[in-house]
């Protein structure tokens, strides 16, 4: 590797993967670059999947500028979650973080070795297992109840109806708020018949919100893969009679919540 260069690392797998080591180096990295295995000689007990960057881009100092522009963050997102995604389908794999980067493979080789027991004991842990993430939303108190937005009774003075607005649309928000518990009661025992694991991650508010109302819940599930439709279908239909409030299951994806990995490396001098 050049002095131009650097190593972005994606995951960190089980060695001595037949499969992985074949396959791996069909697989396209962030720009462009051609992914391959750290060690080289697949016989270790880990390894980690990587490819070269240039430093001019992933360079401490030049990252932090070039993670402000959206489209850049976009583009590394998408090929990160790509190689990824494509790990995945070939064997288990702890999902790094964004913009792991090492100064070279010597370092990533340290990194395996320093954190050997937390690798493996997390892969055989994840081994099997794939994540769903379930959120659950409000819907708008305009969305919650007609009555909210029915005309008031003509004989009420313009103090009164607008009172009566206000208590109406209380009430349909305080339903949708009891119905959204009896809702994420439903989902409880939904992963309890199927998931092994949950991660509470924050509630999606103002530029992370995605889609109309309000976010009560984002929660991940680690889930076996057989049991992955069953768990999907059914958390989707958490809300089935209950008004005002909508359900979204995304998965399953590689177990990115459930891997505890330690902080990343970094392009230092």
């Amino acid at each position: 590797m050049s002095a131009a260069s650097l190593t972005y690392a994606y995951a960190v797998a089980r060695g001595r993967s037949a499969t992985l080591a074949n396959e791996v180096g069909s697989i396209t990295g962030v720009v462009g670059s051609t992914v391959h295995l750290v060690p080289r000689d697949y016989d270790a007990p880990l390894v980690a999947v990587v490819s070269p960057v240039p430093a001019s881009d992933f360079h401490e100092a030049a990252l932090r500028r070039r993670l402000e522009e959206l489209s850049w963050l976009e583009a590394l997102a998408r090929a990160h979650n790509g190689v990824i995604e494509a790990l995945t389908a070939r064997a288990t794999v702890l999902p790094l973080r964004l913009a792991t980067v090492y100064l070279d493979e010597d370092r990533v080789r340290s990194m395996l070795h320093d954190h050997r027991t937390l690798f493996l004991d997390t892969l055989e842990h994840l081994d099997g297992h794939v994540e769903l993430g379930v959120k659950l939303y409000i819907e708008s108190a305009s969305d919650v109840s007609t009555a909210a937005t029915a005309p008031p009774d003509r004989g009420l003075s313009p103090g009164r109806a607008y009172l009566r607005r206000r208590r109406t649309e209380q009430d349909a928000r305080d339903d949708a708020h009891r119905a959204a518990e009896q809702a994420a009661e439903r989902i409880v025992a939904i992963a309890r018949a199927h998931a092994v694991q949950r991660v509470r991650h924050r509630l999606q508010e103002g530029e992370l919100a995605i889609g109309p109302g309000q976010n009560v819940s984002n929660d991940a599930y680690l889930v076996p893969a057989a049991h992955a439709h069953a768990f999907r279908e059914e958390a989707m239909h958490a809300t089935d009679g209950l008004r005002g409030l909508r359900v979204d299951v995304t998965g399953p994806w590689a177990p990115y919540s459930f891997a505890s990995l330690p902080e990343p490396g970094t392009s230092t001098p």
